[in-house]
């Protein structure tokens, strides 16, 4: 359970992970020791989920290997070709954190529905479980963003699980489609006033409200974006607290 038993969720715009002195190897970034550090466990146990990937056993394997230096208990739940685990709720609700990797956020809430994930989700949520995640991992906590989930240029999508109120940007800085799209998706009332993170920035909300952004990247912002009641919209930059190793 996190600490105090309040409701965390940290959504991520990029940069959960960084290249490990092994050549092909990945380690956490500061984004996620954080996000562990939320728990209040010595040693926590993490979920991985990879659902938008289609459950890829590549990144699983790697994400195993990413926590080997950590003192953390990994697991994961897979939904192709059927669970892993024989009560999904309940691994859900024995974790202290959970990390949804990037992907079809899309394809990921269909399937969390089809399998009643969201309501589990939300259960563990209140719980205390900490929530965390990147791009698809990001957007899935809010009402949506704009995806890449039906093809290569962006559309807006609004069939998040809704457990914050607002939109979602990602990878805010590094893609040249996101920031005008998620304007004129506020813009138009399709998707509601929300914030929007660089890469290497977290989210960070406890309960429905935003408390801070933190950054593993020097030059990484988050941004407050909504309507401006003449059919625009005004940006915000958020200046992120700076994380350090």
């Amino acid at each position: 359970m996190s600490r105090l038993g309040q409701s965390h969720i940290l959504a991520i715009g990029g940069g959960s992970f960084v290249p490990a002195s092994r050549l092909g190897t990945m380690e956490p970034s500061g984004l996620l020791r954080y996000a562990l550090d939320l728990t209040g466990q010595d040693r926590p146990k993490l979920g991985l989920l990879a659902t938008a990937t289609g459950d890829d056993a590549e990144w699983l394997l790697k994400m195993y290997g990413a926590f080997r230096s950590f003192d953390v208990e990994v697991s994961h739940l897979a939904l192709f070709p059927m669970p892993n685990v024989d009560d999904p709720r309940e691994w859900l609700l024995e974790q202290d954190a959970v990390y949804v990797s990037g992907g079809s956020v899309a394809n990921l809430a269909a399937l969390w529905r089809l399998h009643g994930l969201d309501e589990a989700m939300e259960e563990a949520w209140r719980a205390g479980v900490v929530l965390a995640g990147q791009s698809a991992g990001a957007l899935c906590w809010h009402v949506g963003g704009n995806t890449d989930s039906f093809g290569p240029v962006l559309r807006p999508w609004a069939e998040g699980l809704g457990l914050l109120p607002y939109s979602c940007g990602v990878h805010y800085n590094s893609d040249p489609q996101r920031r005008a799209l998620l304007h004129e998706s506020i813009a138009s009332g399709e998707l509601p006033d929300g914030y929007a993170a660089d890469e290497g920035v977290g989210l960070h909300y406890v309960g429905r409200e935003f408390i801070q952004a933190v950054t593993v990247n020097p030059r990484g912002y988050a941004y407050r974006i909504e309507r401006d009641g003449d059919g625009g919209v005004k940006e915000v930059r958020v200046e992120p607290r700076l994380l350090t190793t």
